[in-house]
């Protein structure tokens, strides 16, 4: 199925790891041009995709959180690349902490939390849309998680930013809709990439030593008691539909929470 996404100019946030490497992979095959926004260090992975793919690609240091960083990262990236046609914001992070009750997470993780996955969703939407508008054309695509939709005890700071994602994306998606910009969220359910692994972390520390299971064992029972299909989901699996969601073959779709998990959040 031809994406119609040759050429085209893609920034994927937190494009050096997880989710957000696997979207980086996926639009290099269909063609697309890469920029990777990171704070990690992106240069080998812009290597990999070069080796790969005839495409063109660069990696940016960047912290979403901090709105000059980005605005730098969107001159940098037309400069080198041309206008962006596509923004895949994967950047996010943790509290670090296993937040049952939510006491147990103390103010300055709750600011952190926020302060990384809200305002940076803010500070990327709002230094991309300008041109978008000016070209009447655009996607973005968010990456939120089925803990936005359940009350995730978890990590409550984590569950509140990827809710604030969800509901600040379908008010941009009514904004942007009569510009011709489609915006999107797409929730993973359990996936294993470097953020799940640090909640098994978290829970793994404050339980009694008896009682502590490996990470394998914690993820075996979580899987088997609330996915339905019974198997984790990929990164790769997430990468499959944002690029469908960015692409020409989802013209129609706009302001939508699409899960892929699994069929988590029918328990809910």
């Amino acid at each position: 199925m031809d994406m119609n996404l040759k050429d085209r100019v893609v920034v994927v946030t937190g494009g050096a790891s997880g989710i957000g490497l696997a979207a980086a992979m996926a639009f290099a095959a269909e063609g697309a041009n890469v920029a990777i926004w990171d704070l990690g260090a992106s240069g080998a992975v812009v290597d990999g995709l070069l080796a790969k793919c005839p495409i063109r690609a660069i990696g940016l240091p960047v912290d979403v959180g901090d709105e000059s960083s980005v605005n730098t990262a969107v001159e940098r990236t037309t400069a080198e690349l041309g206008p962006i046609d596509h923004v895949v914001h994967a950047a996010a992070i943790g509290s670090g902490k296993f937040g049952f009750p939510f006491t147990n997470v103390p103010v300055a993780e709750w600011k952190r939390v926020l302060q990384v996955n809200v305002m940076g969703m803010v500070h990327v939407s709002l230094a991309v849309s300008p041109k978008m508008i000016e070209r009447k054309s655009g996607t973005m695509v968010f990456l939120a998680s089925v803990a936005g939709q359940i009350g995730s005890q978890t990590d409550p700071p984590y569950s509140a930013s990827k809710a604030a994602n969800i509901n600040f994306a379908q008010c941009m998606a009514k904004d942007l809709a009569p510009h011709g910009i489609r915006v999107n969220t797409v929730c993973p359910g359990m996936v294993q990439t470097p953020l799940n692994r640090s909640v098994w972390q978290a829970w793994h520390d404050q339980r009694p030593v008896a009682e502590r299971l490996t990470y394998e064992q914690w993820a075996d029972q979580k899987i088997r008691s609330v996915v339905p299909l019974g198997k984790w989901q990929t990164p790769e699996a997430i990468a499959d539909m944002i690029v469908f969601l960015s692409s020409d073959r989802a013209a129609h779709i706009t302001g939508q929470t699409v899960n892929v998990d699994g069929g988590f959040v029918m328990h809910w």
